[in-house]
């Protein structure tokens, strides 16, 4: 079932929208289906909704996750600069407990550097391996873009001006297939999927997402917004088995 309000939404701890989501639907019949999604949202267990665009986990991994956030999290100390959107946080806890050096650098460059400043193109991280991406872009129609999950990188995506729209395929719809082999030189796999089926999510400055190896995505989505043009830092972090 397609996630359609287009107003924000209480967050999800599993996967944390914090700003609107919008459907991919006629606009005539926006405002009436907006409505009674609005009130099945009030009502359908969270947990399982969330669980549809992301890798599965038990509720109690999920409380527990949810819970570590609250106090362990970057966002929760030093990192100032923005909030989690769209974040599995059991993904999130097991990777950064993994490969905590990594993450808290990560997060310190950040707070410390100029985002706005920066020339567009690659900047390295000094006293890592890390590179960072700063892009300049614009989001376009979801036909033009393409899906993609990655195996050995976790895609962390910051917006820091403007609004990008991203999307999350449904693991539950059948449509949602693999469509090629994973490319291991590019460490990505593409999908078919049914875009009616897909969850859309406007993430406007200052948000981050972060895509782990279960999070099927599609970047750089047209969103409700007049300025299509944003910045977007991204950095491909290790993935930690």
């Amino acid at each position: 079932m397609p996630i359609m309000p287009n107003k924000p939404i209480m967050p999800i701890s599993l996967i944390m929208p914090t700003s609107p989501i919008m459907p991919i639907m006629p606009k005539k019949l926006k405002l009436m289906k907006q409505k009674l999604l609005f009130l099945i949202l009030i009502f359908l267990p969270l947990f399982s909704m969330a669980q549809q665009y992301t890798n599965s986990y038990s509720k109690a991994e999920f409380k527990s996750a949810t819970k570590w956030a609250k106090h362990n999290a970057p966002w929760t100390k030093n990192f100032t600069k923005g909030k989690p959107n769209l974040v599995n946080m059991v993904d999130f806890q097991k990777q950064y407990t993994k490969n905590k050096a990594q993450w808290d650098a990560l997060f310190e460059w950040l707070q410390k550097t100029d985002l706005l400043a920066l020339t567009k193109g690659k900047h390295d991280i000094p006293g890592t391996t890390l590179t960072a991406s700063v892009q300049d872009d614009t989001n376009k129609p979801i036909a033009e873009r393409s899906s993609e999950s990655h195996r050995r990188k976790i895609d962390f995506q910051f917006v820091v001006s403007g609004t990008e729209g991203f999307v999350l395929l449904d693991h539950t719809d059948a449509a949602t297939k693999q469509n090629c082999e994973y490319n291991d030189k590019k460490d990505v796999i593409h999908y078919d999927y049914d875009p009616s089926k897909a969850l859309i999510n406007e993430t406007p400055f200052p948000r981050f997402n972060i895509f782990f190896p279960g999070d099927w995505h599609v970047a750089k989505v047209l969103t409700s917004k007049k300025d299509q043009h944003f910045r977007v830092i991204v950095v491909k972090m290790d993935y930690v088995d």
